[in-house]
């Protein structure tokens, strides 16, 4: 089933049925529910005796191999890291590597969808449909295609081969290849509204529903996560810091943040300055309501060139978030740097 938001958007995709693209790009926020509604599209399109809405039956044989995972005519593609989210593996994507993964025992799993994943994609889509129907790709997310593996899927999508139909899902389209863009239809996935998402979260007994969505940016699937963050104490201490303007304490940042990923740390400052910002212009802070208080104090206290010069290094520290750095420096010289905004 798809989430109750996105009702809107399955109904108008319906037009499209009957000249069905041969690749579609689900694009939109993460935490939406993008890629829950690609697979029920996928399964609508495999569905053997389809309901009037494009909806799955969910009896008929193909449905039923669809929920156990195992449907000849479709393929769900991600990188190692998300494999647990499709339940379906991707053929070809770990035999060839066993030799050469043996022994590594705390082989982190790749972020990236490969290039030796794609060679396999075209392998089954060299082959008939086994049911004489439709055979269906999921590519999700499609941003973690590295570079050969884009330029691979690329020829594919030049010269589709008939009755494979493309469904990739991507919340960062600025990160995909222009060509990649241009040979798919792209179907932008709304955000829901916010009475929506909220009566959802409350329905999933998540308290303070309304202040947690806001924090995710509208995005409900996220609100949910951070309901149940474990992180959240910590979260709430960086919070107090910021709050802090010029009294935040750096070092004290370094120490108790620092075995968190670099990051999560970095969304909570680039949110956290985002809203300094909508404070300082437009009088309303977007993720952090309940510190209104408190930003706007911080928003009065600001020197405005320092805080745009700031914003400017946080977004170039995003550049290299993953990269393998003393978390605990970087942290301190974040933390050190927003205290300097506040400088006289």
């Amino acid at each position: 089933m798809i989430y109750p938001w996105q009702t809107d958007d399955w109904s108008r995709l319906q037009q499209l049925r009957a000249h069905w693209p041969h690749a579609l790009l689900l694009h939109g926020e993460a935490g939406i529910g993008k890629l829950k509604f690609a697979q029920h599209l996928a399964q609508g399109l495999l569905c053997e005796a389809p309901q009037a809405s494009g909806e799955p039956c969910g009896q008929c044989a193909a449905c039923r191999w669809f929920s156990q995972g195992n449907h000849p005519d479709y393929r769900a593609v991600v990188p190692e890291a998300l494999a647990g989210l499709v339940g379906v593996s991707d053929p070809g994507s770990t035999d060839e590597k066993a030799d050469a993964d043996e022994g590594k025992k705390t082989r982190v799993p790749s972020k990236e969808i490969k290039i030796e994943q794609v060679r396999a994609l075209l392998d089954f889509c060299g082959v008939g449909s086994h049911r004489g129907g439709l055979r269906v790709v999921l590519l999700y997310p499609a941003e973690a295609l590295n570079i050969a593996a884009a330029n691979a899927l690329l020829k594919t999508l030049e010269e589709p081969p008939s009755g494979v139909v493309f469904l990739m899902v991507s919340a960062r389209v600025d990160r995909l290849l222009p060509t990649i863009i241009s040979r798919c239809r792209q179907w932008p996935m709304s955000l829901p509204q916010p009475a929506s998402a909220i009566a959802w979260l409350e329905a999933q007994g998540v308290g303070d529903p309304a202040a947690l969505l806001a924090e995710a940016g509208g995005a409900p699937l996220n609100a949910l996560a951070l309901a149940s963050d474990e992180n959240r104490p910590l979260r709430d201490f960086t919070l107090a810091q910021l709050a802090a303007g010029p009294n935040c304490d750096a070092f004290a940042c370094g120490e108790n943040l620092q075995k968190l990923p670099v990051p999560t740390v970095l969304g909570w400052l680039q949110r956290w300055l985002y809203d300094l910002l909508a404070q300082r212009t437009a009088g309303r802070p977007r993720y952090f309501p309940n510190a209104a208080k408190a930003l706007e104090r911080c928003a009065r206290q600001a020197d405005a060139a320092a805080l745009a010069s700031y914003m400017k290094t946080v977004t170039r520290q995003r550049a290299v978030e993953n990269h393998p750095l003393n978390a605990r420096l970087v942290f301190e010289e974040l933390f050190i740097g927003y205290r300097d905004v506040f400088a006289t």
